[in-house]
């Protein structure tokens, strides 16, 4: 499921994000950008310790923001650590708004055309997928009409049918056809 938005692709794609052919895919990072588990874990796993070594360089940062490193040995050429905020510590609709914002500057400074994005946050730090889905859309929709950008391509890659569906319905309402 895609749609245009100002000449530009919003997408949204079941899959592995560490297997996508993109200038970068987004990692759902902590603000000390330790690869972990989940979406960090598997960005680890198949991009090698050169991402580890680099967070280790440009950590921490503050929740709400986002830094990047290069792809190690992943397809995607670079890295995009947005950190999301975890429920319950306040203001987090706000927080995760901002990291899909500081990611999209991030590819942006950077001059990328293509990046892909997870499910921000609604790993272990417990945010409403529902709610993710329309703030991280809203902003990259927003984001692209805009602000001057070099991206042409915005994936959101869901990893289950589950969380596809739940974006799905989110897509649907903010970009109808």
């Amino acid at each position: 499921m895609e749609r245009s938005v100002k000449g530009k692709t919003i997408a949204l794609v079941q899959g592995d994000l560490t297997e996508l052919e993109v200038d970068a895919v987004v990692n759902a990072a902590n603000a000390q950008l330790v690869l972990g588990g989940g979406v960090a874990g598997a960005i680890r796993t198949k991009g090698g310790p050169t991402i580890q070594e680099e967070c280790d360089l440009v950590g921490p940062v503050e929740v709400g923001e986002a830094a990047i490193t290069g792809g190690g040995n992943l397809k995607a050429r670079h890295v995009i650590h947005a950190v999301g905020p975890r429920m319950g510590e306040g203001d987090e609709d706000r927080k995760l708004q901002k990291a899909t914002a500081n990611s999209l500057l991030r590819a942006t400074e950077n001059k990328l055309r293509s990046m892909a994005f997870p499910a921000v946050s609604t790993g272990i730090f417990g945010f409403p997928k529902d709610r993710c889905a329309r703030i991280m859309l809203h902003e990259v929709k927003r984001f692209l009409e805009e602000e001057p950008t070099t991206l042409e391509r915005v994936l959101f890659c869901l990893w289950s049918e589950e969380d596809l569906a739940v974006f799905r319905k989110a897509f649907q309402s903010l970009m109808p056809r």
